[in-house]
């Protein structure tokens, strides 16, 4: 009973963060949505180990960056294919409210490459160091650092376009 009402509280401190977090790395909150559940139901199987780790948030976002990826792979598969089935199918409009609604900002880092989106938004809206990216993705602080001035490069192009449609 315990450990449950301690997950139950877990989940509802993290849901929220890690959902942003994958909203933002893949654009779509529908898709964002799935992964961040689909992490959290791998978190509940894991409990009673991962409640003794000194953070298992740290492991919720691991888990919830590498379904984002999987599931960003999936999607431009699928992008890839559209021309094939444009041809066979007439494109339809999303429903209403389905799509997730962004800002010039929020365009504009969908745009940029993956590995730096996620520095960038593992950094600026998660508020993790360079050093705990570099650890939790397992790469060196020089390639975080690299990936993150890569894309504030990157996304200063982006919002420029996005803003004066140049």
């Amino acid at each position: 009973m315990k450990q449950a009402r301690d997950f139950a509280e877990f989940y509802a401190a993290n849901y929220g963060k890690v959902n942003a977090l994958v909203a933002a790395v893949l654009g779509d909150r529908d898709e964002a949505d799935d992964v961040t559940q689909e992490t959290f139901a791998r978190a509940l199987a894991r409990w009673p180990r991962l409640s003794s780790y000194e953070l298992p948030e740290a492991w919720v976002r691991q888990v919830a960056l590498r379904l984002a990826i999987d599931s960003g792979r999936r999607l431009r598969r699928t992008l890839r294919t559209l021309p094939l089935l444009r041809a066979a199918v007439r494109a339809t409009q999303p429903e209403p409210g389905t799509a997730l609604t962004f800002t010039p900002l929020g365009r504009a880092l969908t745009r940029i490459p993956l590995r730096e989106r996620e520095a960038i938004v593992l950094h600026y809206v998660a508020d993790l160091s360079v050093e705990q990216i570099a650890h939790e993705r397992g790469i060196g602080v020089s390639t975080v650092k690299a990936r993150l001035a890569a894309g504030r490069r990157r996304l200063e192009r982006e919002l420029e376009l996005e803003v004066h449609g140049a």
